[in-house]
């Protein structure tokens, strides 16, 4: 089963476009986990309990694993998201982007090493970056098109005076994935959810690629305008929750107000379909 294919399998399946991202910060973990990193893969796999039902798909953040050595607790959870919730893929959250040689050893730790089904890139170093990822047609890999910080107006909106038509980059990115890059129709494209016409203008020039779509929640992306400028019924969009979700409560009962908090935004991504 291809990474798409399995994508949409999700979204059929738990009626969802949200993405629940998991970004564990001990820092802010509920009281009788609060500041123990040797905690998070306990954390993260109650939150995954909670709402791997409501989800298309899992998006875990490598640095806030890397950041607290708990890489093991990283290679933990992949085993228990494959284990407990087969059909939701899960995309390793990693933004990486180097040369070729490189790249094929970043492509085995997230495949290999973490048993992801895509991961997100940078897309700056050109094709032979990107390459390295697309070898096996069961993985995909989200590239960095219209990113939602405030930064990112400082490369992805500027114009190419050298492309015909002067495209922004962000949209030459998001043409090179939707035609030569995208050689076995394993790309998708990141935007985020703070930009709702640079969302539809994406979707305009890549009508068939997987979008996901970070900033709804915490980021203050607005869910409603998230979907009706990305929706296409046979090209899933990923709408990532991440904090809102994971730290909707700070007590006992933070799995179960994790899960109210998913359902909600679902329900809200759902009804915005047109």
């Amino acid at each position: 089963m291809t990474f798409i294919e399995k994508l949409q399998g999700a979204q059929q399946r738990n009626g969802s476009m949200l993405c629940v991202g998991l970004d564990p910060e001990p820092t802010r973990f509920p009281a009788g986990l609060a500041n123990d990193a040797g905690r998070i893969f306990e954390f993260c796999a109650r939150i995954a309990d909670a709402t791997g039902d409501l989800a298309i798909a899992f998006k875990p953040q490598i640095a806030y694993f890397a950041a607290h050595r708990a890489e093991d607790q990283l290679e933990q959870l992949m085993r228990h998201l494959r284990a407990s919730f087969p059909h939701v893929p899960v995309i390793l959250d990693a933004k990486r982007g180097d040369i070729g040689s490189t790249a094929e050893q970043y492509a085995r730790e997230a495949f290999e090493r973490y048993g992801a089904d895509a991961v997100t890139l940078s897309p700056f170093m050109g094709f032979d970056s990107v390459q390295p990822y697309l070898k096996s047609p069961d993985h995909g890999a989200f590239l960095l098109c219209r990113t939602s910080n405030p930064g990112g107006d400082d490369l992805q909106n500027q114009r190419l005076a050298s492309v015909e038509g002067q495209p922004l980059l962000y949209e030459h990115v998001a043409r090179l994935a939707q035609g030569p890059w995208n050689l076995n129709g394993q790309l998708g494209l990141v935007v985020g959810a703070t930009y709702p016409a640079e969302i539809e203008r994406v979707r305009s020039i890549a009508p068939t690629l997987p979008l996901l779509i970070p900033g709804v929640g915490a980021q203050g992306g607005d869910a409603v305008a998230t979907v009706r400028a990305g929706w296409r019924s046979d090209a899933p969009i990923v709408v990532n929750s991440s904090r809102a979700i994971l730290y909707a409560s700070q007590g006992a009962d933070f799995a179960e107000a994790a899960r109210r908090e998913a359902m909600r935004t679902r329900d809200v991504l759902e009804a915005a379909r047109p």
